[in-house]
Protein backbone atom coordinates (compact mmCIF):
# COMPACT_ATOMS: atom_id res chain seq x y z
CA UNK A 1 0.00 0.00 0.00
CA UNK A 2 2.81 2.37 0.91
CA UNK A 3 4.53 1.51 -2.40
CA UNK A 4 1.42 2.52 -4.40
CA UNK A 5 1.12 5.82 -2.51
CA UNK A 6 4.79 6.66 -3.10
CA UNK A 7 4.43 5.74 -6.79
CA UNK A 8 1.41 8.07 -7.07
CA UNK A 9 3.37 10.90 -5.45
CA UNK A 10 6.29 10.28 -7.81
CA UNK A 11 3.96 10.45 -10.81
CA UNK A 12 2.42 13.71 -9.64
CA UNK A 13 5.84 15.28 -9.05
CA UNK A 14 7.11 14.36 -12.51
CA UNK A 15 3.94 15.44 -14.27
CA UNK A 16 3.36 11.97 -15.69
CA UNK A 17 -0.09 10.44 -15.83
CA UNK A 18 -1.08 6.82 -15.35
CA UNK A 19 -0.47 6.06 -19.02
CA UNK A 20 3.16 7.15 -18.61
CA UNK A 21 2.88 10.31 -20.73
CA UNK A 22 4.57 13.49 -19.56
CA UNK A 23 2.41 16.60 -19.44
CA UNK A 24 4.87 19.27 -20.56
CA UNK A 25 4.55 22.86 -21.66
CA UNK A 26 5.85 22.10 -25.16
CA UNK A 27 2.96 19.72 -25.81
CA UNK A 28 0.45 22.25 -24.52
CA UNK A 29 2.03 25.05 -26.57
CA UNK A 30 1.90 22.86 -29.69
CA UNK A 31 -1.80 22.19 -29.04
CA UNK A 32 -2.51 25.91 -28.55
CA UNK A 33 -0.66 26.69 -31.78
CA UNK A 34 -2.54 23.96 -33.64
CA UNK A 35 -5.80 25.71 -32.70
CA UNK A 36 -4.77 28.41 -35.21
CA UNK A 37 -4.60 25.94 -38.12
CA UNK A 38 -6.14 26.93 -41.44
CA UNK A 39 -6.24 30.60 -40.42
CA UNK A 40 -4.50 33.65 -41.88
CA UNK A 41 -3.59 36.77 -39.89
CA UNK A 42 -2.14 40.21 -40.58
CA UNK A 43 0.66 41.50 -38.40
CA UNK A 44 2.96 44.41 -37.82
CA UNK A 45 6.44 44.98 -36.50
CA UNK A 46 6.11 46.40 -33.00
CA UNK A 47 9.88 46.37 -32.39
CA UNK A 48 12.49 46.45 -35.14
CA UNK A 49 16.09 47.46 -34.51
CA UNK A 50 16.59 47.41 -38.30
CA UNK A 51 14.31 50.36 -39.13
CA UNK A 52 15.25 50.13 -42.82
CA UNK A 53 14.47 46.39 -42.89
CA UNK A 54 11.45 44.87 -44.63
CA UNK A 55 9.35 44.15 -41.54
CA UNK A 56 8.52 47.79 -40.88
CA UNK A 57 7.99 48.64 -44.55
CA UNK A 58 5.83 45.78 -45.89
CA UNK A 59 2.51 44.07 -45.20
CA UNK A 60 3.13 41.08 -42.91
CA UNK A 61 0.89 38.00 -43.13
CA UNK A 62 1.08 34.59 -41.47
CA UNK A 63 -0.91 31.59 -42.61
CA UNK A 64 -1.03 28.53 -40.36
CA UNK A 65 -1.46 26.27 -43.34
CA UNK A 66 -0.34 22.72 -42.71
CA UNK A 67 -0.92 20.90 -39.45
CA UNK A 68 -0.38 17.31 -38.40
CA UNK A 69 -0.01 15.62 -35.02
CA UNK A 70 3.71 16.44 -35.03
CA UNK A 71 4.28 19.41 -37.36
CA UNK A 72 2.82 22.86 -38.02
CA UNK A 73 3.91 24.92 -41.04
CA UNK A 74 3.37 28.66 -40.90
CA UNK A 75 3.92 30.74 -44.02
CA UNK A 76 5.28 34.20 -43.28
CA UNK A 77 4.79 36.68 -46.12
CA UNK A 78 6.65 39.99 -46.14
CA UNK A 79 4.95 42.07 -48.82
CA UNK A 80 5.14 40.09 -52.06
CA UNK A 81 8.00 37.95 -50.72
CA UNK A 82 6.39 34.58 -49.95
CA UNK A 83 9.65 32.66 -49.51
CA UNK A 84 9.55 32.19 -45.72
CA UNK A 85 8.05 29.32 -43.71
CA UNK A 86 8.33 28.57 -40.00
CA UNK A 87 8.08 24.90 -39.09
CA UNK A 88 7.30 23.87 -35.52
CA UNK A 89 7.88 20.15 -34.97
CA UNK A 90 7.00 18.09 -31.93
CA UNK A 91 9.95 15.74 -31.37
CA UNK A 92 10.77 13.22 -28.65
CA UNK A 93 13.28 15.72 -27.24
CA UNK A 94 10.84 18.67 -27.31
CA UNK A 95 9.69 21.37 -29.70
CA UNK A 96 11.85 22.41 -32.62
CA UNK A 97 11.54 25.61 -34.69
CA UNK A 98 13.08 25.78 -38.16
CA UNK A 99 13.05 28.57 -40.73
CA UNK A 100 12.78 27.68 -44.41
CA UNK A 101 13.72 30.27 -47.04
CA UNK A 102 13.20 29.45 -50.72
CA UNK A 103 14.53 30.92 -53.94
CA UNK A 104 12.01 31.93 -56.64
CA UNK A 105 12.42 28.53 -58.28
CA UNK A 106 11.48 26.74 -55.03
CA UNK A 107 14.98 25.56 -54.08
CA UNK A 108 16.24 26.32 -50.56
CA UNK A 109 18.31 29.46 -50.09
CA UNK A 110 21.82 29.12 -48.66
CA UNK A 111 20.51 30.40 -45.30
CA UNK A 112 17.67 27.97 -44.71
CA UNK A 113 16.68 25.31 -42.15
CA UNK A 114 18.09 27.32 -39.27
CA UNK A 115 16.46 27.41 -35.83
CA UNK A 116 16.69 25.42 -32.62
CA UNK A 117 15.07 23.38 -29.88
CA UNK A 118 12.86 24.97 -27.23
CA UNK A 119 14.66 25.67 -23.98
CA UNK A 120 13.26 25.19 -20.46
CA UNK A 121 11.95 28.78 -20.19
CA UNK A 122 8.69 27.97 -21.95
CA UNK A 123 5.04 27.77 -21.01
CA UNK A 124 1.87 26.66 -22.74
CA UNK A 125 1.71 30.15 -24.31
CA UNK A 126 5.42 31.02 -24.79
CA UNK A 127 8.39 29.06 -26.17
CA UNK A 128 12.02 30.15 -26.72
CA UNK A 129 14.33 28.55 -29.30
CA UNK A 130 18.08 29.34 -29.05
CA UNK A 131 20.14 28.72 -32.20
CA UNK A 132 21.18 25.07 -32.51
CA UNK A 133 24.58 23.80 -33.67
CA UNK A 134 23.44 23.39 -37.28
CA UNK A 135 22.35 27.03 -37.32
CA UNK A 136 25.55 28.22 -35.67
CA UNK A 137 27.63 26.37 -38.29
CA UNK A 138 25.48 27.88 -41.05
CA UNK A 139 25.82 31.42 -39.63
CA UNK A 140 29.57 30.98 -39.15
CA UNK A 141 30.04 29.85 -42.78
CA UNK A 142 27.95 32.83 -43.94
CA UNK A 143 30.00 35.23 -41.81
CA UNK A 144 27.07 36.48 -39.73
CA UNK A 145 28.58 35.87 -36.32
CA UNK A 146 26.10 38.00 -34.31
CA UNK A 147 23.41 35.44 -35.30
CA UNK A 148 25.21 32.75 -33.28
CA UNK A 149 23.36 34.19 -30.26
CA UNK A 150 19.90 34.22 -31.88
CA UNK A 151 16.92 33.27 -29.76
CA UNK A 152 13.54 33.03 -31.48
CA UNK A 153 10.37 33.23 -29.42
CA UNK A 154 6.86 32.20 -30.38
CA UNK A 155 4.11 33.47 -28.12
CA UNK A 156 0.33 33.52 -27.94
CA UNK A 157 -0.73 36.49 -25.82
CA UNK A 158 -4.18 36.32 -24.18
CA UNK A 159 -5.36 34.26 -27.17
CA UNK A 160 -5.59 37.59 -29.02
CA UNK A 161 -2.09 38.02 -30.42
CA UNK A 162 0.53 35.70 -31.93
CA UNK A 163 4.06 37.07 -31.61
CA UNK A 164 7.28 36.08 -33.36
CA UNK A 165 10.37 37.53 -31.75
CA UNK A 166 14.06 37.40 -32.70
CA UNK A 167 16.57 38.62 -30.13
CA UNK A 168 20.33 38.67 -29.75
CA UNK A 169 22.61 41.16 -28.00
CA UNK A 170 21.86 44.70 -29.24
CA UNK A 171 19.15 43.48 -31.66
CA UNK A 172 15.43 42.77 -31.40
CA UNK A 173 12.63 42.27 -33.90
CA UNK A 174 9.09 41.49 -32.76
CA UNK A 175 6.14 40.96 -35.08
CA UNK A 176 2.63 40.64 -33.67
CA UNK A 177 -0.38 39.18 -35.49
CA UNK A 178 -4.00 39.97 -34.64
CA UNK A 179 -5.71 36.65 -33.86
CA UNK A 180 -9.08 38.33 -33.37
CA UNK A 181 -9.42 39.17 -37.06
CA UNK A 182 -8.46 36.34 -39.44
CA UNK A 183 -8.44 37.23 -43.13
CA UNK A 184 -8.96 35.28 -46.35
CA UNK A 185 -6.11 32.88 -47.09
CA UNK A 186 -3.52 33.72 -49.76
CA UNK A 187 -2.97 31.53 -52.79
CA UNK A 188 -1.56 28.12 -51.73
CA UNK A 189 2.18 27.61 -52.05
CA UNK A 190 4.21 24.77 -53.47
CA UNK A 191 6.66 24.48 -50.50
Amino acid sequence: MLYISMFSVALSLTGANAAGHTDNTGDRFFQNLSNLCDQTYVGQAVEDDDAAGPFGQERLVMHVRECSDSEIKISFDVGNDRSRTWIVTQMDSGLQLKHIHLEEDGTPELLSYYGGMANSNGSEWHQEFPADEYSKDLFTKAGILPSLQNVWTLEIVDQKTFAYDLTRPAYNVRVEFDLKNPISAPTPRLN
